[in-house]
């Protein structure tokens, strides 16, 4: 009796520990990439026409620009991109929904076979597809992960994806023009505080990375600094050109 309880407590600690990450990075990574994306393009557009030496209002009117159009971009695109995904996917199922209804054994014996590859005997590959195969709708969910690897009952909202993509993207857009609209008329502030949200980004990304949170906080950082940066200058350049 001790010895059951010592595996079950051994099997328990076991399931407890042994977790794994979300490796696919479910809402959290187009969030942040999202509101990366925001940031990055907003502050470099925004230290772009800053260095040509405008009027800060002139500044504050660019990021508010860059905010909306960039946002109403991201949705419009991830819309269409999720919706043609989903449409293909649901034309791909009624497919295979026409197969089964058809040919039956001949789909029952194609998930035998796919099971034969994978190792099991063939006997028992051909008795599991037997009996999987006599729910229809069961049947199409196993040859869907098997064939297309998709899971028809969790296929993407093309309306949450828009409005997430949406909302991180403004979010992250917003960073550098806030501390105009709190009253700052110099750059400075607006740059520093997107270079702390660069940062936070990248360590929140280190959560579905093997990275350490300094390290990708860090390189988020450098890079979008190094856009801005780069944007900066050839606003200085063409600013003084014009």
């Amino acid at each position: 009796m001790a010895i059951i309880e010592t595996e079950a407590s051994l099997h328990e600690a076991h399931r407890d520990n042994h977790t794994h990450r979300d490796v696919n990075g479910g809402w959290l990574r187009p969030a942040v990439f999202g509101a990366m994306d925001g940031l990055v393009s907003n502050l470099a557009l925004m230290t772009g026409v800053a260095g040509g030496a405008v009027a800060h209002q002139t500044v504050v009117l660019t990021g508010l620009a860059g905010l909306a159009a960039g946002a109403f971009s991201m949705a419009a695109g991830e819309y269409t991109s999720v919706a043609s995904q989903r449409e293909l996917v649901e034309a791909e199922l009624d497919v295979e929904r026409r197969e089964l209804l058809k040919h039956p054994r001949c789909e029952e014996r194609e998930l035998a076979e796919l099971y034969e590859a994978r190792g099991v005997a063939p006997a028992l590959a051909r008795e599991v597809a037997r009996q999987l195969s006599k729910d229809p709708e069961q049947a199409l969910e196993i040859h869907a992960r098997e064939e297309l690897g998709i899971d028809p009952g969790d296929l993407p909202s093309p309306t949450v994806a828009a409005a997430s993509s949406f909302g991180s993207f403004a979010l992250g857009a917003l960073l550098p023009v806030l501390p105009y609209l709190l009253g700052a008329t110099a750059l400075w502030p607006a740059v520093l505080l997107a270079l702390l949200g660069l940062f936070a980004c990248g360590a929140v990304v280190a959560r579905v990375t093997a990275r350490s949170w300094w390290y990708s906080g860090l390189r988020q950082l450098a890079l979008g600094g190094a856009a801005a940066g780069v944007t900066y200058a050839l606003g200085s350049l063409f600013g003084a050109a014009v």
